[in-house]
């Protein structure tokens, strides 16, 4: 019998797998955190002799040349994919035997990638699942538009016959077990589900439903903007990450924050947004670490500049530390946990701002000293606002804040986190701030007039 296990990060909005038999197993796209992946290995008794990747990834860092590295296995990677690192070269048809009766073949897929290869694990000969990557993903397809612009529609009608061509040639019973696609910003679009296969797929995936003009037309007009931090991943991938590091950071006291606050480095608040609202350290940015931390820190902080980190607990401040390693931040500069009264110097005060719901803003009725911010992605925008908003995108904001017109700023998103990250951009810039923290469906009911663009 076989066995497939799903790690899964939520921060990123990954899957990745372990699969195999009684004895052997294979990693399928391993996060770079690797000791997941042996952790599962090891409950389950089975040794990782095989690691594969089904291609060069944009939105984290691989782990698979490392645990490869460690555990000894076979690492298999696309032979067309462009790296520098010794790897066994993976082409369309090849197999792998992954354990008695267990085996994975090699579907040349490409589309997200021109090189991208899914994997078809295979039981006594028949399909079982197929690790697709960011090919055929629940609903959707992997976005053909990270690798470069002039390859953009040719990559989309590649992932059109590709998401065909897995179609065709397995079993509707087959499960799709896609890399992408539960939040992560490598998905054309995030669409419901938590678990398919090929059949249902044939009646609800948009490249397997559409002709391949409409399928690339439609597709082209719904991509949104790739976090910056993309064009990091891929050259780290390439060239072969180097083995992480998770050791706690040096300690920061208050006046070592205050002095990398002054030098402009960034001081990031990983506590709930409630607390931070209620006092912070001036100047400190909110990014709390049960939201998509390394997605949004990733995306705006200049890349390379150093981070220093402000947590509850140690507990918090690794979990932190362990997310954003999957994007490049390796080591962040220093760290310190408690509250402000213990990263604030003597004399110094915590600073706040308000928060309120969309009642509270329809309350205050038409105030030309008020600036409502909706710092949602366009197509959120698009699909419905409110009637005389101001629109930057969050992503978009740290270098858009003298855009934002004077007053005094209502900022929002859809739920409140991004309305947090938002609101300490604008209060370090000494902007007066009232962050919303309710959900964007409560607007109309509150009476606020929404228009759609």
């Amino acid at each position: 019998m076989f066995f497939i296990e799903v790690i899964e990060i939520e921060g990123l909005g990954n899957r990745h797998y372990l699969a195999g038999g009684a004895r052997t197993a294979v990693a399928v796209d391993p996060p770079r955190d690797i000791d997941q992946v042996i952790a599962a290995a090891a409950k389950r008794g089975v040794r990782i002799t095989h690691v594969v990747e089904t291609h060069v990834h944009n939105d984290y860092v691989t782990g698979g040349l490392e645990l490869a590295r460690l555990t000894g296995a076979t690492y298999l990677v696309p032979a067309a994919a462009n790296v520098s690192f010794a790897r066994t070269p993976v082409h369309d048809g090849d197999t792998a035997e992954i354990d008695a009766g267990v085996r994975l073949r090699a579907v040349a897929t490409p589309g997200h990638t021109p090189h991208h290869t899914a994997y078809v694990l295979e039981e006594k000969g028949t399909p079982v699942a197929a690790f697709t990557g960011g090919s055929l993903l629940i609903g959707t397809v992997g976005r053909p538009d990270l690798v470069e612009p002039r390859l953009t529609e040719q990559l989309a009608r590649a992932q059109h016959a590709s998401a065909h061509r897995l179609a065709a040639e397995l079993p509707d019973e087959t499960a799709v077990l896609p890399t992408h696609g539960f939040g992560s910003f490598c998905s054309s679009a995030q669409a419901e589900g938590n678990a398919t296969t090929i059949g249902r797929e044939k009646s609800v995936n948009e490249a397997l439903a559409k002709d391949v003009d409409a399928f690339v037309a439609d597709l082209l007009a719904g991509l949104e903007d790739v976090p910056a931090y993309y064009a990091h991943m891929g050259p780290v991938n390439a060239s072969g990450p180097a083995p992480l590091d998770l050791t706690p950071p040096a300690v920061a006291d208050a006046e070592q924050i205050a002095a990398r606050l002054a030098a402009g480095e960034w001081v990031v608040d990983l506590r709930n947004r409630v607390a931070f609202a209620e006092g912070h350290v001036a100047g400190s940015f909110n990014f709390e670490a049960e939201g998509k931390l390394a997605t949004y820190l990733a995306w705006m902080i200049p890349w390379g500049k150093p981070v220093t980190l402000l947590a509850d607990n140690t507990e918090q401040l690794a979990q932190a530390q362990r997310e954003l390693v999957r994007v490049g931040i390796d080591r962040p500069a220093a760290a310190a946990t408690g509250g402000p009264d213990r990263w604030l110097r003597p004399g110094d005060n915590p600073v706040s701002f308000a928060r309120a719901d969309f009642g509270d803003l329809a309350a205050l009725g038409p105030d030309p000293d008020v600036v409502i911010l909706d710092v949602r992605r366009d197509s959120e925008r698009a699909a419905s606002h409110i009637a005389g908003s101001v629109h930057i995108p969050i992503h978009a904001l740290h270098k858009r804040l003298a855009e934002v017109p004077p007053g005094t700023v209502w900022v929002h998103c859809a739920g409140g986190m991004r309305a947090a990250i938002a609101a300490s951009l604008l209060d370090a810039a000494g902007r007066d701030i009232v962050a919303v923290d309710d959900s964007f469906d409560n607007a109309a009911a509150s009476g606020l007039p929404l228009v759609a663009a």
